[in-house]
């Protein structure tokens, strides 16, 4: 294990110091003795604390190597994620209930990491993500086949870590656990509606594809982020490793074609695209676009 590179992978600047125990969450309306006088029982101070601890993601580090682990621990813990770790497989299976992500390396003292993988995923659907040296393209299809929802070479980067986190855990959170404004995104005219799977444009329903709704959505859930070819493959398509090519272009031109034109999406070239915010019914309708002839036919994934 190249444990050297993961290390200097990570962000230099953080403190190696004992990692502080694991705290269980609040329930929700506890009070911590001697905070009297900050908020009663139940009141307003405890109700933030509580639903702040609900919303903090748990990582369960699964890695043998202390040095590794412990830099690990501290980067995630800087962004605000519940950190704990297990140094061996049993500690993992033993722990990883309490998870709601676990970062497994695959090379552990006692167990294989692939028999975790597998063990893991027959009694819970909690993301895994694999996180090792193994890095040859057989070892990268036996830690998918075995149930990791991604697959990290050493040594990585620590941002790429972080994104491919949220990637995960965007597609494994239950649909009941979204906030309930992020059901239905309205934008001038444009209505995206989560529950029902429908486009509204002034009020007229379009015609969408599942994979063409999906990547409107996505867009539309942070209009003000720029979003890569890889992240919507990885999203949209659930697809981790092709290389982003005519298919989302494909998918990006029939969306402009429908809404009736292309500043509902902006291409930043190099980069990615971005959702754009229209006004104007009237102006932007389908039936005044000359941009409505771009669509292209395209194939439900």
């Amino acid at each position: 294990m190249n444990q050297q590179a993961t290390t200097t992978s990570l962000d230099p600047h953080i403190r190696r110091t004992p990692p502080p125990p694991r705290v269980p969450r609040p329930r929700s309306g506890s009070h911590p003795a001697g905070a009297a006088g900050r908020g009663s029982q139940g009141g307003p101070t405890a109700r933030t604390e509580a639903a702040r601890a609900e919303d903090t993601l748990r990582v369960l580090v699964v890695e043998s190597d202390a040095r590794a682990a412990e830099t690990l621990v501290h980067g995630l813990r800087r962004h605000g994620y519940d950190t704990s770790v297990a140094g061996t497989g049993s500690k993992a299976l033993e722990t990883y209930g309490d998870a709601d992500l676990v970062l497994l390396d695959l090379e552990l003292p006692d167990l294989d990491g692939l028999e975790i993988c597998r063990a893991i995923r027959a009694a819970s659907d909690i993301p895994v993500i694999a996180v090792t040296a193994r890095a040859s393209e057989l070892d990268r299809v036996l830690g998918l086949q075995a149930g990791a929802d991604d697959y990290v070479i050493k040594p990585y980067g620590f941002r790429e870590l972080m994104a491919r986190i949220e990637a995960v855990m965007r597609r494994a959170r239950p649909q009941g656990r979204e906030r309930p404004a992020a059901r239905v995104i309205t934008a001038g005219p444009l209505t995206i509606d989560a529950g029902t799977r429908e486009v509204r444009l002034g009020g007229r329903r379009v015609e969408v594809t599942r994979k063409e709704f999906d990547l409107l959505r996505l867009l539309a859930s942070q209009p003000e982020k720029v979003i890569s070819r890889k992240e919507l493959m990885t999203q949209v398509w659930d697809d981790n490793w092709s290389r982003p090519g005519r298919t989302i272009d494909t998918h990006v031109s029939s969306l402009r074609g429908k809404l009736g034109s292309a500043d509902w999406i902006i291409t930043i070239r190099g980069v990615g695209f971005r959702f754009g915010h229209l006004g104007n019914a009237d102006r932007h309708s389908p039936e005044n676009a000359s941009e409505a002839q771009l669509g292209t036919a395209l194939t439900i994934a």
